[in-house]
C-alpha cells in the first residue's frame, strides 16, 4: 500500500512538474505546441458569449482539479460545479476567495453552504474588477475608473433514495443574476444585467472498490449551467457537463468533466466542446495536492494546488498556467480560506443510532426480542438512513410475532386438554 501511495503521489506532482520548473522559453515553446495540437480552429468561437465571470474559476480545489468537479463538488467550491451537490456535503462552510487574474484584474468570492438532512442550500457570489487609470500628456493622474463584472446566487437542493447502503440521487438548482458595468467614460450603454440559472444531478455508489470505507468511491455528476435570456443581445456561456469522479484507493481522486456549450437563445455558433482532468491526493490528514488540465476555446490549462487543514479552517493556493500567464509576475494565483462550523450534530447522532443498533443486535441473540425492538427502533428515530437498524427492527418484530402465536397455540392446546 505504501509503494502504491508513493506512485499516486509522483503520478499527480509530475502531470505539472515539468512546465512549472521548465525554463520560460521551453513552457512557451511546450504550450504553442500544444495550440497547434488542439488546433487553433476552436479560437474563432471564443468570445462570442458574454459575463465571463460566469465561467472564471473561483479558486479552491475548484480549480486545482482543472474544474474537473462536476461529479466530485465535495466542499463548498460546488456552486460552480453542480448545484446538486449541497444536498450532499458534509460540513457547513463558509469560503473566501481571491484570484489574480491578468495584470491588475482579480476577481473576489465567497460561498455558503449548509444541509438539513436531505435538504442542501447556501449562496455564492463573486466580482471581477479591473481599473483603469487615465493620465495627462504630462503624466498627471486625471481619472481612475473600474471595470467590473459580478454574480450572485443562491443554492437549494435534495437528495433522494439515501440509505445505510445507497448515497441517493441528489438534484438541485441555482438562481443566478449577473451584472456587467462599463463606465460610461469607456463605452456608453454597454453595462447590462442578466438573469439565468444552473441545474444538476449528482450520485455516489461504489464500484471497483479495493478498500474497506465508507465513503463511496465513484461519483457521477451532471449539470446544465448559466442557462438564461442574452444581455444586450449577446448570448450567455450556458454549457452542459458531464463528470465522472473515482477513486482507484482511498487516498486518490481521479476526475474528468466533459463540457459541452450550447447557445439555445442564439444564432451564434457555440464554442467547441472541451474538457477537464483533475487529480488530489490526500498525502497527510491535514495536507493534500491537486493538479489539473482543462482544455476549453483553445487555450489549454494546467494548474497545481495544495490545500492544509487547520482545525476547522482549510487553506487552499493554486497556480495555474495558460496561454494568458505571465511567467515573469505573480499571475493566474489564487487563494481560498474555507471555514467549518460543522455538520448540525449529524455524526453524534450517527454515532448515538450505530451504539443503540449494537445494543438491539445483542439483545436479539439473548432472545430479549422487546428490547431489540425498542432499541432498533430509537436508532431509526435518531438516523432515518441507518438502514440496519430499520432492519434489525423488523425482524425482532417478526420474531416476537411469530413467538407470541406458538405461545398462544401451545395455550390453547392446554385448555383443550384440560
Amino acid at each position: 500500500m505504501k509503494k502504491i501511495v508513493v506512485y499516486a503521489l509522483t503520478i499527480s506532482c509530475l502531470l505539472l512538474s515539468f512546465p512549472l520548473g521548465a525554463r520560460a522559453d521551453t513552457v512557451a515553446d511546450t504550450y504553442a505546441d500544444l495550440t497547434k495540437i488542439f488546433g487553433l480552429a476552436g479560437a474563432e468561437r471564443t468570445g462570442l458569449t458574454t459575463l465571463p465571470v460566469l465561467l472564471i474559476p473561483i479558486g479552491g480545489r475548484y480549480e486545482g482539479m482543472g474544474t474537473a468537479y462536476t461529479a466530485v463538488a465535495d466542499d463548498a467550491g460546488y456552486f460552480d460545479a453542480n448545484p446538486a451537490a449541497s444536498a450532499m456535503l458534509r460540513y457547513t462552510e463558509l469560503a473566501l476567495f481571491h484570484n489574480n487574474l491578468i495584470a491588475d484584474a482579480n476577481l473576489e468570492g465567497l460561498s455558503y453552504t449548509s444541509r438539513r438532512n436531505n435538504l442542501g442550500f447556501g449562496a455564492a457570489s463573486k466580482l471581477i474588477h479591473v481599473p483603469f487609470t487615465e493620465y495627462d500628456r504630462y503624466g498627471d493622474q486625471v481619472n481612475a475608473i473600474r471595470y467590473i463584472e459580478g454574480m450572485t446566487g443562491i443554492n437549494l437542493s435534495y437528495r433522494f433514495l439515501h440509505d445505510f447502503y445507497f448515497e441517493g440521487i441528489a438534484v438541485g438548482a441555482n438562481l443566478k443574476a449577473g451584472y456587467r458595468h462599463v463606465p460610461e467614460v469607456i463605452e456608453p450603454g454597454q453595462s447590462g444585467l442578466g438573469f439565468m440559472g444552473d441545474f444538476g444531478v449528482l450520485t455516489r455508489f461504489n464500484f471497483l472498490k479495493f478498500y474497506h470505507a465508507r465513503e463511496r468511491n465513484l461519483s457521477l455528476g451532471l449539470s446544465l449551467r448559466n442557462l438564461g435570456p442574452p444581455v444586450l443581445d449577446e448570448p450567455l456561456p450556458t454549457v452542459v457537463t458531464a463528470g465522472i469522479g473515482y477513486k482507484p484507493m482511498r487516498p486518490w481522486l481521479l476526475s474528468f468533466d466533459l463540457l459541452y456549450p450550447i447557445q439555445p437563445f442564439s444564432d451564434l455558433p457555440a464554442e467547441y466542446p472541451g474538457f477537464g482532468v483533475g487529480s488530489a491526493l490526500q498525502v497527510t490528514h491535514f495536507f493534500s495536492i491537486q493538479t489539473g488540465f482543462l482544455y476549453r476555446g483553445a487555450n489549454p490549462r494546467t494548474t497545481l494546488g495544495a490545500s492544509v487543514e487547520l482545525s476547522r479552517v482549510r487553506l487552499t493556493a493554486n497556480y495555474t498556467l495558460d496561454l494568458t500567464t505571465q511567467l515573469g509576475a505573480v499571475d493566474r494565483f489564487s487563494v481560498e480560506a474555507a471555514f467549518n462550523f460543522g455538520d448540525r450534530g449529524r455524526s453524534l447522532r450517527r454515532a448515538e443510532a450505530e451504539e443503540l443498533y449494537l445494543d438491539a443486535v445483542v439483545a436479539f441473540a439473548e432472545g430479549r426480542l422487546e428490547t431489540a425492538v425498542e432499541l432498533a427502533s430509537d436508532a431509526s428515530e435518531l438516523d432515518p438512513a441507518f438502514t440496519p437498524a430499520r432492519e434489525i427492527a423488523e425482524t425482532a418484530s417478526e420474531s416476537l410475532r411469530i413467538q407470541r402465536e406458538l405461545e398462544s397455540i401451545r395455550l390453547d392446546e392446554q385448555v383443550i386438554s384440560e
